[in-house]
């Protein structure tokens, strides 16, 4: 019995998807959890943005060890090396070269005619194989792609060195009979398809893309894209539950770990519907401590960078030494230093900076009968800006007002609050962690006003990134 291989879709179509947006720690999250589900691939977005991009596909890379990491590359060799620089380090990596087929989408997407096109994705795959023994051609809007150049395509993508063709019905046009009728008629073709895996990729716009894709696998489909996020698209939970249940009819099986489904799917879903509020600056809530990390101040400099290195940091040697300079100081005195700790060593030791933005005053309205605002005035050289905004909190509102004056939203990564004094007069000490592309950066504030070392240590990490972006 043979195995089909289901490739999960979930982030790179969410990547397209205005009302779902994956935070950086959202998609490593989601990549384990299907690596652990034992899809046999996982698709990401692309690389648009070369450095952030290329730390997002690095970062899964390291992480995605049993699964194929799936990545599309645009028809240019600049960006198939951006991707594969990214993906080589990949257990499993694959290349994926997406083009539309059919005559509307041809002249639409990519402003070409059918010859043009024909010539530049045999050149894209053949770029591609050069550096992946793994390359996806994903012939986009098959179903109404004129026959006759659908497998003219399909054939020079083959000779060109694909080993995966995989078809789309991006209409969900098909009932189940027509599709399998589709498939049957393209092995009949198509001769070179018994050298390679043909995958098919199916819409659910008329609720019947599980149905085709199981017509598909009975006429010989290796490969289903599918999602473990409702998606317009095949299921990963209704196709594992039918070729589980019905592994003799299909005459397949999948590697999905169908005792594993339902809570993983659960999860996936939690983290897709936890989106970011348009009153909070934070994406998904703040994340527990990291427990393992306990550091004393027998631990030499290489442990120390390693677990700062797990926080998500990555610091120049100049900020290393100063790191641990200042985490000698603070263990000597103490017991044990955990990750609380360790960030708040990282902020006020780790790239100390001029100050762009400058906080001059702020106002906050609160309370249990009206939304709270915050009223942020910040002086950026010698001009003064300000912003009034409102929030699920007089932090969030806060935030939410830096963001508004700076024209950038960053991705708040942690948001931690300490007591340093004790009694009435007690200071609190804020750290906030923002990622800005795919990098960490941490700001320290202090004030016996919690909102106030609040609104400083978003600032003190702020003037960071600008200066980093500056310099």
């Amino acid at each position: 019995m043979r195995e089909v291989r289901v490739s999960d879709v979930t982030m790179r179509r969410a990547a397209s998807m205005k009302d779902l947006s994956l935070s950086f720690k959202e998609k490593l999250e989601i990549a384990k959890l299907l690596d652990h589900l034992g899809v046999s691939g996982i698709e990401v977005e692309g690389v648009s943005n070369p450095k952030a991009d290329s730390l997002r596909i690095k970062s899964l890379a390291s992480l995605v060890r049993n699964s194929t990491l799936a990545v599309p590359v645009q028809m240019d060799v600049e960006n198939i090396d951006l991707v594969w620089n990214a993906l080589k380090e990949a257990a499993h990596p694959r290349l994926i070269v997406k083009a539309a087929v059919s005559p509307a989408r041809m002249e639409y997407v990519h402003r070409k005619k059918a010859d043009a096109m024909l010539e530049d994705i045999a050149a894209t795959i053949e770029e591609c194989r050069k550096r992946a023994d793994d390359v996806e051609f994903i012939a986009d809007d098959s179903s109404r792609a004129d026959a006759a150049y659908l497998r003219e395509v399909i054939a020079r993508a083959i000779k060109a060195g694909a080993t995966t063709i995989t078809v789309c019905d991006a209409a969900g046009a098909m009932l189940p009979e027509e599709f399998a009728g589709f498939i049957r008629s393209l092995f009949a073709d198509i001769p070179e398809l018994a050298d390679v895996t043909l995958g098919v990729s199916c819409s659910d716009e008329l609720y019947m893309a599980d149905a085709c894709a199981i017509a598909g696998i009975i006429e010989g489909v290796g490969e289903v894209k599918a999602s473990t996020y409702p998606m317009d698209v095949v299921s990963v939970g209704r196709l594992s539950k039918i070729l589980a249940d019905k592994a003799d009819a299909c005459q397949a099986t999948t590697s999905v770990r169908t005792t594993e489904l339902k809570r993983s799917i659960s999860q996936v879903s939690w983290i897709c519907e936890s989106g970011r509020s348009p009153y909070s600056p934070f994406e998904t809530g703040v994340r527990e401590a990291d427990e393992s990390i306990v550091l004393t101040e027998n631990d030499n400099a290489e442990a120390v960078m390693q677990c700062v290195a797990k926080l998500g940091y990555d610091l120049s040697p100049e900020d290393q030494a100063a790191v641990y300079e200042a985490f000698q100081r603070v263990a000597s005195k103490k017991e044990s230093v955990g990750s609380r700790e360790l960030d708040a060593i990282v902020a006020s030791a780790a790239l100390q900076v001029p100050a762009t933005y400058v906080l001059e005053s702020y106002v906050i309205n609160s309370g249990n009968l009206i939304k709270a605002t915050a009223n942020i005035r910040i002086r950026k050289g010698e001009e003064t800006l300000q912003k009034v905004c409102m929030g699920d909190g007089p932090i969030d509102a806060a935030f939410l007002a830096i963001e508004e004056i700076v024209g950038q939203h960053y991705e708040l990564d942690d948001f931690q609050i300490s007591s340093v004094t004790q009694g009435q007069e007690a200071m609190g000490e804020t750290v906030v962690k923002l990622i800005w592309e795919g990098k960490v950066y941490s700001g320290r504030g202090i004030s016996t006003d919690i909102i106030g070392s609040s609104i400083r240590a978003y600032v003190n990490a702020l003037n960071k990134i600008v200066y980093e972006e500056q310099n």
